[in-house]
């Protein structure tokens, strides 16, 4: 039986659920399009579904999917809340802002997780809202800190 080699280095994967033996199986069909980089080995599938070209990682089993959506909709909802100006000109510039511009943001985010996270379970019992704020105060600090940069994000305030 000769074997047919692919003649492309790009591959699709699909993944289904082995009914007999309850384990995952993985399908390796090569194609001609470029497909994006997805990590590191099979068990690391991840697909493009083509309605949405989100990543969609079948692997996460702890709602991780889930939980990513909901801090995305926590971080949108703070920028029309009232830590932002009301003045037309202003009205995109929020407190942390001018933290930064004084050289407080990296102080006062580490500080914001110690404060939301111990009073986790504490304060309104295990408040979800506590949680995302240490999370959207990771985030922040992953900014503030240098690990990621202003340039290219598209905004031009305090340009």
């Amino acid at each position: 039986m000769n074997e047919q080699k692919p003649t492309s280095n790009t591959f699709e994967y699909t993944m289904s659920m082995n009914e007999t033996s309850g384990m995952i199986d993985f399908t390796k069909i090569p194609i001609d399009k470029v497909m994006p980089p997805w990590g590191h080995s099979d068990l690391e599938y991840m697909n493009y579904t083509s309605d949405t070209n989100k990543k969609t990682n079948y692997l996460w089993k702890y709602n991780e999917d889930k939980i990513l959506k909901e801090i995305e909709d926590y971080v949108t909802s703070t920028y029309g809340s009232h830590y932002c100006g009301n003045n037309q000109d202003y009205k995109d510039i929020q407190t942390i802002d001018l933290m930064a511009a004084k050289e407080l943001a990296v102080n006062f985010c580490q500080a914001n997780i110690l404060k939301y996270g111990s009073r986790y379970g504490q304060k309104n019992g295990r408040n979800k809202s506590d949680l995302m704020k240490v999370i959207h105060y990771a985030m922040l600090l992953l900014h503030f800190d240098g690990h990621y940069s202003r340039q290219n994000n598209g905004l031009t305030e305090f340009r």
